[in-house]
């Protein structure tokens, strides 16, 4: 794969994609992550556990999001979860990729692939 020269950064999966786009706006955990996705993409995109946590692992070793421990009041939150937050290198490695998706999408619009922005 060519780099990403928006952030000299490879293209993301689809999966990390949409983590960092779910961490994007708020520190989130598992199953909060997986919500998030699931509503976003009108549930087009489930992700299976392990999907989600072999990801997250990766992600936190090469420091796309970091393990936060900000959590809610206890009357809303359960100990057992682990709260997730974008890094800044995250938030330029989402911002690369959304930027390398929207020329794809403009390559496809000029293929009359897609209708005409709405």
């Amino acid at each position: 794969m060519a780099p990403n020269s928006a952030a000299g950064t490879k293209p993301l999966t689809s999966s990390v994609f949409y983590i960092l786009l779910a961490l994007a706006d708020k520190d989130r955990h598992g199953l909060g992550i997986a919500e998030e996705v699931e509503g976003r993409t009108g549930g087009d995109v489930e992700m299976s556990p392990g999907t989600l946590y072999n990801a997250l692992r990766k992600m936190l070793a090469e420091g796309l999001i970091e393990e936060t421990l900000d959590r809610p009041p206890p009357e809303e939150d359960d100990p057992r979860r682990r709260y997730y937050r974008i890094t800044e290198k995250g938030r330029q490695a989402v911002s690369a990729e959304a930027v390398r998706l929207d020329r794809v999408v403009v390559a496809a619009r000029e293929k009359d692939l897609l209708p005409a922005e709405r």
